[in-house]
């Protein structure tokens, strides 16, 4: 995940934990608000993803790092499209596609979150949101994917928060999948009903 800013420091590292590049690393430029998905918390939603990550199309709105969408293509998924407004930060993750080969699975734009579903126009079936905690800004990302119609009929949506937030307002429709709290952080994978089945 990632939040705005290149603050500069020295460079970071985050691992990739299953799939065809298992045990890769990946760099990554400190920034305000930057925290990356810890292994554990990784592991488990990748089990949950696990029966339908195979050819999905994602999208990583708060990149930061990359380990998520990093680690979706690695166990198969077809496409990601990495997003976060730190140049530095898209930089790294385009780097990091070339050096795995994997340039033309990855789409990098240095934008805000908000920026990007403004200009899309493609539906995802699975969507990370692991934004800076406590800047409230689950609740606009996630009424923005409903409202423009960027989700794929029972799409899942994974939204990482501080243990501490208050679950904010879900779209219609969305029902809550799987749910762990591990520390100070709550992850939840939430599932788009398809319409007919509302």
């Amino acid at each position: 995940m990632s939040g705005s800013g290149n603050r500069a420091g020295k460079l970071r590292q985050v691992r990739i934990i299953g799939g065809r590049w298992r045990g890769r690393k990946l760099a990554f430029s400190p920034a305000d608000g930057l925290r990356p998905t810890g292994d554990r918390i990784r592991e488990t939603l990748f089990n949950w993803l696990a029966p339908h990550i195979q050819d999905a199309r994602c999208a990583d709105l708060f990149a930061g790092s990359g380990a998520l969408g990093m680690e979706a293509l690695s166990r198969g998924a077809g496409y990601c499209d990495f997003v976060d407004s730190g140049t530095a930060v898209m930089s790294l993750i385009r780097r990091q596609l070339e050096t795995l080969g994997a340039q033309e699975q990855g789409g990098c734009h240095a934008v805000t979150a908000q920026q990007f579903l403004a200009q899309s126009d493609t539906p995802y079936d699975i969507v990370f949101i692991d934004p800076p905690f406590n800047r409230q800004l689950v609740e606009p990302i996630c009424a923005s994917l409903a409202r423009r119609g960027l989700l794929a009929p029972a799409a899942l949506i994974y939204v990482e928060t501080a243990a501490s937030e208050p679950l904010p307002d879900l779209p219609a429709g969305w029902s809550l999948h799987r749910e762990k709290v591990s520390g100070g952080v709550a992850y939840r994978l939430f599932r788009n009903a398809p319409a007919w089945s509302r």
